[in-house]
């Protein structure tokens, strides 16, 4: 298991994620002042997004079905704990988008591939 959403896992078996881009902001407001730079004061934690891109290629590796089950999840609206391989809890999560781009068709519409990338926004 590479990272577990609520119940789904990121795996060989399912859909198994190659990139992980972690992004987190801090906030701070500004007041100007008169012939000198802004004031900053440090308002606290601002919004944490994780965004997870990977291939599913049926037969090898992973199958449409987990790119499925991720869309029902995201139309829930329903917040899922993140957990990485190592056991660290990254907190509660909501899907934000789900990109998929299929290719490499097979006869009877199939497609060979699917690449997808999954954007989150923890809560």
């Amino acid at each position: 298991m590479l990272m577990a959403l609520g119940l789904f896992t990121f795996e060989i078996g399912t859909a198994a994620f190659q990139d992980l881009v972690r992004r987190t902001e801090w906030r701070h407001a500004e007041t100007p002042r008169f012939g000198a730079r802004p004031a900053s004061q440090f308002l606290g934690p601002g919004a944490e997004t994780f965004s997870l891109s990977g291939i599913v290629l049926p037969g090898l590796s992973g199958r449409h079905s987990a790119i499925r089950t991720l869309r029902d999840m995201a139309a829930s609206g329903e917040a899922h704990a993140l957990v990485d391989a190592r056991g660290t809890v990254h907190g509660d999560c909501v899907i934000v988008s789900l990109d998929e781009r299929q290719s490499e068709f097979l006869n009877t519409g199939e497609a060979r591939r699917a690449d997808f990338t999954l954007e989150l926004r923890r809560l």
